[in-house]
């Protein structure tokens, strides 16, 4: 049997080599939506990570950018040393590297046993399978080919399977947290998401009279606030790229219901590292 992840993986690496073909130096060190980073900086990002897994360690001192202002934890301080160990390449030798490491990575993936794909150890969110570990870096991947995407205006790579993916992570993951604590949604509330798309996605969270927000298995009919948006907004929204205030501004948020807790959401989306 053949893993799943392993044709994600060949979908996302394949589609951010052919999204950077041809890029112009201009364009590589076009800004992104990602706080702090070029173009360039989020394929050295994703060079990085890849090369980490492998058991390598970036060239660049270890406080290389530690002091870059959009630095909030050790992931990002290890995350700028890769970055600053591929600054001064040119984008042409950086794609180049990209193809390299990424077909190295899909060998290893690829010779990995079952037993490999299920065995428990570190992931990011905890302890889990390898598999969740890499169901992750499909979704790493995924947003920063969307900010390269944004940053150089080629919209797109929202439906599909690695898109469906990656966007599913973002319900269970993070919206019990945003509803709940960053947004305060007063208990007995429910907000309903409706993310417009291929399939269309649909995601409830309550905030029971006691206890923690949660994810409901479906919609309540009468919610005390729906908020509906396509899959680009929800993404940029979730990832910190755009504020409540960017995405209104774009026409691209709808709010029925409770209109305060509504733009309170969609203000604090915010949850990924």
């Amino acid at each position: 049997m053949t893993e799943p992840l392993i044709a994600s993986f060949e979908d996302v690496w394949g589609d951010i080599i052919t999204l950077c073909e041809g890029l112009t130096p201009e364009q590589w060190a076009a800004p992104t939506d990602c706080p702090g980073w070029s173009v360039q900086d989020n394929v050295a990002h994703m060079i990085g990570t890849e090369r980490m897994l492998a058991g390598e360690q970036p060239s660049a001192p270890s406080d290389a950018g530690a002091d870059a202002p959009h630095i909030r934890n050790d992931i990002g301080k290890a995350n700028e040393r890769w970055i600053a160990s591929y600054r001064d390449w040119p984008g042409a030798k950086m794609l180049d590297e990209f193809r390299a490491v990424t077909a190295s990575r899909l060998d290893a993936l690829r010779a990995l046993s079952q037993e490999d794909w299920d065995r428990e150890g570190f992931t990011p969110e905890g302890p889990g399978p390898y598999r969740k570990f890499m169901e992750i870096r499909v979704f790493d991947c995924w947003y920063h080919d969307e900010d390269i995407r944004e940053a150089i205006g080629r919209v797109g790579y929202l439906d599909g399977p690695v898109a469906d993916l990656s966007i599913g992570r973002i319900p269970p993951k993070g919206l019990p947290y945003v509803v709940g604590k960053k947004a305060g949604a007063p208990p007995g509330s429910t907000v309903n998401f409706v993310i417009t798309g291929s399939p269309e996605i649909v995601a409830a969270i309550e905030v029971p009279p006691e206890g923690r927000a949660v994810l409901l298995p479906a919609a309540p009919a009468i919610p005390t606030t729906t908020l509906t948006m396509d899959r680009r907004t929800f993404a940029r929204l979730a990832g910190g790229r755009w504020s409540g205030a960017e995405a209104r501004s774009k026409g691209q948020v709808k709010v029925d219901g409770d209109s305060d807790l509504g733009y309170r959401v969609v203000d604090n989306m915010a949850f990924t590292i």
